[in-house]
């Protein structure tokens, strides 16, 4: 039987490209901001923004903890755009000696992802740029991202592409070898992975998404993907609507049946 596996589209840098271009016109905005992590997704959206609009009208922000990782000062290098660099410890150090409590792990690093946030909209706001989001069609699937964080953006141009489609769009366009060979982390406390806080491989999670995507039930995806059904419901579990959930009113309702595009009036 064959496996699956998403296929990857040798139009999809010229539609997503257009996309690009076509967001920009509605909005009448000057140029797109982006966070610049020095990893694949990130790279490969900044390259894709380059190609769309060239180097003038795309701004990289570098937003570490302390200082930028080597693979983010070579994606800027390589990538030759604008950037701006923000020590996000100088910002959160004070917050977080303020509270009445010692946040946890998990709260302290969505606490960095929604002040990167903040920034990007600081600067799109100062400077009639639109924020373009990096999140891939795997994390927007599993909800695998921090709201009002990195899942806040007025584009996604990834958000339709699976983690392993993404690789192959990386080497399509030249991302430099090392950055497609890093393990997919979000940098936001030390040892955290992607494949670790999800409990999968990427490989094997967009197969069984896939799946779910084509319509197959549980079992004809565990034959097809070697997955137990067990590993099948708790990666179910994880595809869910990320909208805050809306009571049913009108007759179209937003996040459940108004979904078309947002036109300009003629």
């Amino acid at each position: 039987m064959t496996p699956l596996s998403p296929k990857y589209d040798p139009d999809t840098p010229e539609v997503i490209c257009r996309f690009i271009r076509h967001r920009l016109d509605i909005a009448r905005a000057a140029g797109v901001v982006l966070g610049l992590s020095g990893g694949l997704d990130s790279t490969v959206v900044a390259a894709l923004c380059v190609r769309a609009l060239g180097k003038g009208r795309v701004l990289g922000l570098l937003m570490p903890e302390e200082g930028p990782d080597k693979e983010a000062l070579e994606a800027v290098k390589w990538l030759g755009v604008r950037v701006r660099a923000y020590r996000l410890g100088r910002l959160t150090r004070p917050i977080i000696k303020e509270l009445p409590f010692k946040p946890g792990r998990v709260a302290s690093g969505n606490l960095l992802a929604r002040v990167r946030m903040v920034l990007l909209y600081l600067e799109a706001n100062q400077h009639n740029l639109l924020v373009v989001g990096t999140g891939n069609k795997s994390e927007l699937l599993t909800g695998y991202f921090t709201k009002f964080g990195d899942g806040a953006a007025d584009l996604l141009p990834i958000g339709d592409l699976y983690k392993t489609q993404v690789r192959e769009l990386a080497e399509v366009l030249g991302v430099p070898g090392r950055i497609r060979r890093l393990v997919p982390t979000a940098g936001l406390y030390p040892g955290q992975t992607d494949e670790g806080e999800l409990g999968i491989t990427y490989e094997r999670l967009d197969s069984v998404l896939l799946g779910f995507e084509l319509g197959l039930d549980r079992h004809r995806i565990s034959g097809r993907t070697g997955i137990p059904k067990p590993d099948l419901d708790r990666i179910l579990k994880r595809i869910r609507s990320h909208l805050p959930p809306i009571p049913k009113l009108g007759i179209r309702t937003v996040g459940t049946d108004w979904r078309e595009e947002i036109l300009e009036e003629e």
